[in-house]
């Protein structure tokens, strides 16, 4: 592990939180409540599918194949943010100040309630792009149900990620998912970065067990 990824690892406040912005209209856009995505998105999702089945636009038969698949898509995505974007810490002050906004605060306040889902400022135009972009492909048939699904696998990732960080899990799945992403955060800040999945971590060499040694820290603990 880098000498940043030790700074990282060490640098947290348990159960507690911090102002991120001076601004004030920014700070209460940074906050956003755990069902505000579910409230957004779900809508979306069926109103989607539901207006391309009853056009015409798409079939059963397609949803069967490609909403899976774009569910998968979103699987890709969200390791490939978290590793490559989420932990790029900069070069420069301005660099450096956009990761602690978009990820380094988390880090440092791991159980802020109010920022373990994605904020809308930062969810609706990653959802624009990609919406316009399958639009411009041409193919509603394949591209309807592949949204919806990639926009059904975000929210499930925003789920887990919100359930790993504050609820006690009770299924072996959940406590297995919980303990892939506290290891992520208090024994190796360089592994796990898939939050609602494991399997890429462990396709592509970035998977970190959690051990005995690997235990959270002393809420009352702060580096």
């Amino acid at each position: 592990m880098g000498a940043e990824g030790v700074r990282m690892k060490l640098e947290y406040y348990r159960h507690s939180r911090a102002r991120m912005f001076q601004n004030d209209f920014l700070e209460f856009a940074s906050n956003i409540h755990p069902v505000t995505p579910f409230v957004v998105y779900i809508p979306l999702v069926i109103g989607v599918l539901t207006y391309g089945l009853v056009h015409g636009l798409t079939r059963w038969a397609a949803v069967v194949v490609f909403f899976p698949l774009g569910w998968v898509a979103w699987d890709l995505a969200e390791y490939g943010i978290h590793r490559w974007w989420f932990h790029w810490e900069g070069n420069g002050p301005f660099t450096r100040k956009l990761y602690d906004i978009i990820h380094g605060y988390h880090h440092k306040y791991p159980d802020d309630p109010l920022r373990l889902v994605m904020p809308l400022g930062a969810s609706i135009p990653l959802a624009l792009l990609i919406g316009g972009a399958l639009y411009l492909v041409g193919a509603p048939a394949l591209t309807i149900p592949g949204f919806a699904g990639f926009v059904s696998g975000y929210l499930f990732y925003d789920f887990t990620h919100w359930s790993t960080h504050a609820r006690s899990p009770r299924s072996a799945w959940g406590k297995a998912i919980r303990g892939h992403h506290m290891a992520h955060h208090f024994a190796d800040p360089e592994k796990n970065f898939g939050i609602s999945h494991r399997w890429i971590d462990a396709v592509v060499g970035t998977l970190r067990r959690r051990d005995q040694r690997d235990t959270e820290p002393d809420p009352r603990a702060a580096a």
